[in-house]
């Protein structure tokens, strides 16, 4: 008997032994109108206990992968990660309908962390890679620069109110682009890539950029950002891209570039792939439903045919 059988219309499963994986329904259809995250996913995923084989699909990464605000919490995971069920690699694992599926990336995270572990009582992401891995994706490095937090910082303290007057006792100059550490984030990034590779040597691995969140001239009031702030973020987060797409293509890994692939669709647009700043809830300057499975279907059209 395979590991797990499941059967969404009786929700019965037979678990495997072993470590813990998520591991997904085979049960058509898997088209975007299907792809409810609430309804949808969530009866064809289930934590189980598995083979205790390395997972066909991993999914590291940072809070862009791990989808804060997208849907209930997966079950089972920490909570500190903020793993949502309408993230794009789970919609993505729905989508190649992967036989089974290794979810550990973690909101907060840096690659380092992905590498080595250290976010408090996490381990390296990398541990759930193995042999039998064949698609790996990651989405990384916004942590290690302060891409997202420098932005989320600014615009409470431009909106006021306690928490704004809190980090105004801490605040510090925000740093431009060149003066962030990007050496270190490339660095961090590439020895990632070869890890992967020694642990999955048979594996696709595939970067996924960071969409674009600001609008190319101006601000509104949807970022809670000054024009001379966005200014800033926004030549952060073009060097982050660029940096991104640089040590992946070096180290020989596929990128999809939602960087480039989400051009029009930033938080001022009027059909937005990414949130703006909404303080009180989760997923400020992080991608929206759509956001996420136009993620999962660019990543799908990439790999689709190929996965074997």
């Amino acid at each position: 008997m395979p590991p797990f059988l499941f059967s969404a219309s009786h929700r019965n499963y037979w678990p495997g032994r072993g470590a813990v994986s998520v591991l997904l329904s085979r049960a058509p259809p898997k088209t975007f109108a299907s792809l409810n995250p609430i309804e949808n996913i969530a009866i064809g995923m289930i934590i189980v206990a598995g083979s205790g084989k390395s997972s066909f699909y991993v999914a590291l990464g940072s809070s862009y992968a791990a989808g804060p605000g997208l849907g209930p919490r997966v079950p089972g995971s920490p909570f500190i990660s903020q793993r949502t069920i309408g993230s794009y690699p789970e919609l993505l694992a729905r989508l190649l309908d992967v036989p089974t599926f290794r979810n550990v990336r973690s909101s907060g995270s840096t690659v380092r962390q992905v590498l080595q572990g250290g976010q408090f009582y996490l381990g390296p992401q990398v541990d759930a890679l193995g042999a039998a891995t064949r698609l790996v994706t990651l989405t990384a490095g916004g942590n290690d620069v302060r891409y997202i937090g420098d932005m989320t910082s600014m615009a409470y303290r431009n909106r006021g109110g306690l928490i704004g007057a809190a980090l105004d006792l801490f605040r510090k100059d925000i740093k431009s682009a060149e003066q962030r550490d990007f050496d270190r984030l490339a660095s961090d990034l590439r020895a990632t890539l070869l890890e992967i590779k020694r642990r999955s040597a048979h594996a696709r691995t595939v970067v996924v950029t960071y969409p674009q969140l600001l609008p190319p001239v101006g601000s509104c009031v949807d970022v809670g950002l000054t024009e001379d702030q966005v200014k800033l973020m926004r030549s952060v987060g073009e060097r982050l891209a660029r940096v991104t797409r640089e040590v992946a293509t070096g180290e020989g890994a596929t990128v999809v570039d939602m960087a480039s692939l989400s051009s029009g669709h930033h938080a001022c647009s009027k059909e937005p792939w990414i949130n703006g700043f909404k303080p009180n809830k989760a997923g400020s300057f992080h991608p929206n439903e759509a956001g996420a499975k136009a993620t999962a279907l660019a990543v799908a059209n990439v790999v689709r045919g190929r996965v074997q």
